[in-house]
């Protein structure tokens, strides 16, 4: 296991409401307020969580300059250490 790896299922294992995040994922392009219900996590959580998975590598926004609606995805690290969770 690399060291990014590692680093990344020590952010999930260390936040319940990031592994939670992550997990809504799937194969799928999601944005922040269907992760909002999905998870009952207020959205400037979820924002802030997703700013801290998109950091660690985790995810990826398919359109950063969105206002509104932005999309998310799993990056290959991301499904990497969903799997291994």
């Amino acid at each position: 296991m690399d060291e990014q790896t590692i680093q990344a299922l020590s952010l999930l294992k260390s936040s319940i409401h990031r592994r939670k995040i992550l997990e809504c994922f799937g194969s799928n392009v999601i944005t922040p307020s269907e992760i909002s219900k999905l998870t009952t996590l207020r959205l400037n959580h979820v924002s802030m969580y997703l700013s801290d998975l998109k950091k660690a590598g985790l995810l990826e926004c398919l359109n950063e300059t969105s206002k509104k609606g932005r999309l998310y995805r799993l990056t290959e690290l991301g499904k990497t250490t969903l799997k291994l969770l």
